[in-house]
């Protein structure tokens, strides 16, 4: 199966190298998306531009599975909107969706433009946890700021059949009693919606792509194998 990656914020496509060659090895055709702003473009990239990438790559794929990381967990569900007869599904890890109307990611201060990687103090405690000195430098030495356009880019959905769409939401640093938590407690009215939850527990922090990437691409293909 086709199955598209979609890195979350600051992260270039290259972040998924070893889940794509355990992919391969897997029998399955892993697309890292190269996002204008991260790995093309400049700080002059938009929120509307990486979907546009990302629809592009579903578009040249046979019914892909849609994968998405952090706060590209909303570009995945903008492309359930957008293209929900297309795709097999959606795999949401470690993130929740925005819903309409709301900013994709304004986390963090903007400064000259863009929202740059805040080091590594907000992240301290489950979600870098697993991470030792050469992970976080892998990720640190890669991060790109975010464009502004992209931070403060503001979510448009209109498609209902997107809560139709298989989705698994996998659970690294925290676990599916919690997202089940907040999801039933209103924090998250897009997956509160939707008809196909499966919660999927991982033992890692926010990027098992880097911790643990062999994990996460079983994980992955076994998905692709249920959908």
């Amino acid at each position: 199966m086709d199955i598209i990656l979609i890195s979350g914020l600051w992260l270039p496509s290259s972040i998924w190298s070893d889940v794509t060659e355990e992919l391969a090895g897997l029998g399955h055709n892993a697309v890292p998306v190269s996002l204008p702003g991260v790995d093309g473009g400049s700080g002059a990239a938009t929120l509307e531009g990486q979907v546009d990438a990302v629809i592009a790559a579903v578009d040249a794929a046979d019914r892909p599975l849609v994968v998405g990381h952090s706060a590209a967990c909303t570009l995945a569900w903008i492309v359930a909107d957008r293209r929900p007869d297309a795709i097999a599904g959606v795999v949401l890890i470690g993130g929740f969706p925005s819903g309409d109307g709301e900013a994709y990611a304004a986390f963090f201060p903007v400064v000259d433009g863009v929202m740059p990687f805040p080091g590594w103090e907000p992240f301290e405690g489950p979600d870098a946890q697993d991470l030792d000195d050469v992970a976080r430098a892998r990720i640190a030495d890669r991060a790109i700021p975010v464009p502004e356009g992209v931070a403060n880019g503001i979510v448009h959905l209109g498609d209902e059949r997107r809560f139709g769409v298989h989705t698994v939401l996998v659970c690294p640093e925290f676990d599916p009693d919690q997202a089940r938590t907040w999801i039933d407690g209103g924090d998250v009215p897009e997956l509160a919606r939707a008809t196909e939850v499966t919660f999927v527990d991982i033992d890692s922090g926010h990027w098992p792509m880097v911790s643990c990437p062999a994990e996460l691409a079983r994980l992955l293909a076994a998905t692709a194998g249920q959908v």
